[in-house]
């Protein structure tokens, strides 16, 4: 038993008791919004919606929500942060020297979210409380001396016109690390900078004899093409011949589950599988306790959360924000209830809805669930389908019909007749009988939503099922420059994103 490693994890364990005695989450909370509130009150938003007067605000809460209306990205970024680019103390003190890249699964174009000093450090917070639970989970010291691999986006930042330093949220991440983070950080800043995600992973595969990764987080997609690529170049038979105390994967982004079966594949020993929530506007939530994916909501770290329902209260049939929708805070929130999250933070975000819908699996801790984005609700026909509900479908099928599916797409167009169906591409590199996964699919759906159900006696005419292989979506997301680091690929597509992609395939 390594010496080093139980010292470490001793370590661990003695400040995760120091800190166990915490503040109930509304004083946490509310405490988040005052501090945040009072930091920018001298700000050109903080001055426009009296942020002075509203600190001396008996309910401080009930007050700001009256105040300051919800935003999307569109009009925060037309009205308050294209000028932050440009002047200081617009929505958060200063200039901020970072705008993370995102378009995520959606958009034409990258959206441009400020990253501030402070924000960096929430991020890092986060990051810590997450190390903080790992007691939980009884892992072996040799972890505690090993390395970490992620799996980033690239850390060679572009330097925009107007003087900041842009780039994806990981990569941002990553060019901000410490020195000291190199005594455990992999593959390292050098190899982080490689923009080409061919280049990097081979770098990555060639270097790997030379570390002792005992843990790996990144988006699964990547992290799964990643881990192939070692095994291949090193002619090995799982990745625990190269890395024996790799222990734990730390994922993101997307639901796990399409990718376990084929993580399982790799692998020679079980692995802990630990969720995270992180995105360009924020580090919300990681797996704080085994036996569980859900992800424990990070509420003093810089973050002041509401939460819409995703209902008729709070969007329309599209899932589109309704005009004045109900919020709600933290101490009222429902299990089992599907929201979406609105944050207000330390980069100069106020009542931002990012898009996201989740869901609390527990109250004590607040515990979440990713259930998909509120763009990628498919409800062109009423069939009123989350992403969550698609994964699940996409799980069952997959194990009813014996095939590994880790990506699919699916949209709503029409059809020669001009009636709606609902297109599926599969990606699997088994043989599919795409007859069969459709009718399955249907079927599945229909035992499960009593929503598409009705529709599909009415409006949705059928389902089909085209398959590609993983080369073949590789190829297509290279031609969109969705490969590699944090970007992920979209389950719900457009109309005329699948006509494209329905186009690849015949050709």
């Amino acid at each position: 038993m390594a010496l080093l490693g139980n010292l470490i994890k001793k370590g661990v364990e003695l400040n995760q008791k120091l800190l166990s005695n915490q503040i109930n989450p509304v004083e946490k909370q509310e405490d988040q919004l005052r501090e945040l509130v009072s930091t920018a009150r001298k700000t050109a938003f903080g001055k426009y919606y009296d942020f002075k007067s509203l600190l001396k605000s008996e309910d401080l809460v009930s007050e700001f929500k009256k105040r300051v209306p919800i935003h999307e990205y569109e009009d925060i970024h037309s009205r308050w942060w294209e000028q932050q680019q440009v002047y200081p103390d617009i929505t958060w003190p200063g200039k901020p020297k970072f705008f993370a890249l995102s378009s995520g699964t959606t958009g034409k174009s990258s959206k441009r979210i400020p990253i501030t000093e402070e924000f960096l450090d929430s991020m890092r917070k986060v990051g810590t409380s997450l190390i903080q639970s790992l007691p939980n989970f009884d892992f072996p010291e040799e972890l505690f001396e090993s390395e970490i691999l992620m799996l980033s986006s690239s850390a060679n930042l572009s330097e925009n016109d107007r003087g900041h330093l842009e780039g994806e949220i990981s990569g941002i991440n990553v060019s901000n690390f410490p020195g000291w983070y190199d005594l455990f950080y992999r593959p390292g800043k050098e190899i982080a900078k490689i923009d080409n995600w061919d280049e990097r992973v081979e770098a990555i595969a060639r270097e790997a004899p030379n570390w002792n990764i005992g843990a790996i987080a990144g988006i699964p997609s990547w992290v799964l093409l990643m881990i192939e690529k070692v095994i291949d170049y090193h002619k090995l038979d799982t990745i625990h011949d190269i890395w024996p105390n790799l222990t734990t994967y730390a994922s993101g982004g997307v639901a796990f589950e399409t990718y376990r079966a084929d993580f399982e594949k790799l692998t020679r020993k079980p692995l802990v599988i630990i969720d995270t929530y992180l995105a360009s506007e924020g580090f919300f939530s990681y797996t704080s306790r085994p036996d569980t994916m859900a992800m424990e909501l990070a509420l003093d770290h810089g973050y002041f959360y509401e939460f819409i329902p995703f209902d008729n209260t709070g969007v329309d049939e599209t899932g589109k924000l309704l005009n004045n929708p109900v919020s709600v805070p933290i101490q009222e929130v429902e299990l089992d209830r599907e929201y979406v999250l609105v944050v207000s933070s330390c980069a100069g975000a106020w009542r931002y809805a990012i898009g996201d819908t989740i869901k609390f699996t527990s109250l004590k801790p607040h515990e979440i669930v990713l259930t998909g984005r509120t763009k990628f609700f498919l409800n062109v026909v009423g069939s009123q389908l989350s992403e969550e509900k698609l994964d699940q479908a996409v799980i069952d099928v997959s194990k009813e019909v014996g095939i590994s599916v880790n990506e699919y797409s699916v949209a709503a167009i029409k059809d020669d007749s001009g009636k709606y169906i609902h297109q599926w591409v599969i990606v699997t590199d088994n043989s599919v009988d795409e007859e069969r996964v459709a009718e399955e699919l249907d079927k599945t759906l229909k035992a499960a939503n009593k929503n598409y159900a009705e529709a599909r006696n009415k409006a949705l005419s059928g389902v089909e099922v085209k398959t590609i292989n993983k080369s073949e979506y590789l190829n297509f997301l290279e031609k969109d420059k969705k490969i590699g680091g944090q970007i992920k690929t979209p389950k719900v597509m457009k109309e005329e994103k699948m006509n494209e992609l329905l186009a690849v395939l015949e050709n």
